[in-house]
């Protein structure tokens, strides 16, 4: 690869990011009692820096089997899954929560545990790009997009119902635009992954770093703003 350009940093942003958001849900969730929700939501930003820390590692010092193999898991997915989850676990009741999260978490672990398990052709690896593509059991990848797409309706869905459900009911115009914020944060990943997927990695880091910031702006609007319905945020 040619000398990194400042785009190159960016997954190194998103990761330091990742771990200041990661204090402030853990210190909310123990004042909070540890609620499912916010649990969850920890978790997904865990993996959301881990997985930005992977791909600064392949970036900046090269590519392995290894690094793509994990980089794989913890972006295609893990990337989105457990913010998902922690919204179902704050919109639908306990009982809803557990059935969904007991079937889609079985799909999640057994597709992690093909793709550990899963050769790789490491003649086919980029030296400073992860990639899927490397997979040699192509059809595992066809795995993620059911995991992908369940992320996408709890995380991006429930957003954007929460904010048109604040906006009409005229309950909270702050948590309207919250909301609204953490939807469109959630979407620019997916966008950069479409540009990644076509040979421009770089819109990705991009998307991340981005995407992450709108959420945690977006998460800090919704808890500074009133909720008369509920106080649990």
């Amino acid at each position: 690869m040619e000398s990194p350009q400042p785009v190159h940093y960016l997954p190194i942003a998103t990761t330091v990011v990742s771990l200041l958001f990661l204090l402030v849900l853990t210190s909310r969730a123990m004042k909070r009692g540890w609620p499912p929700h916010l649990i969850w939501w920890g978790v997904g930003v865990f993996f959301y820096g881990f997985g930005t820390a992977l791909e600064s590692a392949i970036t900046l010092h090269g590519n392995s089997v290894a690094l793509n193999r994990f980089w794989y898991i913890a972006g295609a997915i893990l990337g989105g899954y457990p913010l998902a989850t922690g919204s179902v676990y704050f919109l639908l009741s306990r009982k809803i929560a557990h059935t969904l999260t007991g079937i889609s978490l079985s799909v999640v672990l057994v597709t992690t545990f093909l793709v550990l398990v899963c050769p790789i052709e490491a003649a086919s690896l980029e030296p400073h790009r992860p990639s899927g593509s490397v997979l040699q059991w192509q059809w595992v990848r066809w795995m993620t997009p059911f995991i992908n797409l369940y992320a996408a309706i709890f995380l991006i869905g429930g957003a954007f119902y929460s904010a048109a459900r604040f906006l009409f009911l005229r309950s909270s115009l702050g948590r309207a635009i919250g909301t609204f914020l953490i939807a469109v944060g959630a979407i620019l990943p997916g966008i950069g992954g479409g540009y990644a997927k076509a040979g421009y990695v770089e819109a990705l880091y991009v998307g991340e770093l981005g995407g992450l910031i709108l959420i945690w702006i977006g998460y800090e609007v919704c808890v500074r703003s009133p909720l008369p319905q509920r106080e649990d945020s």
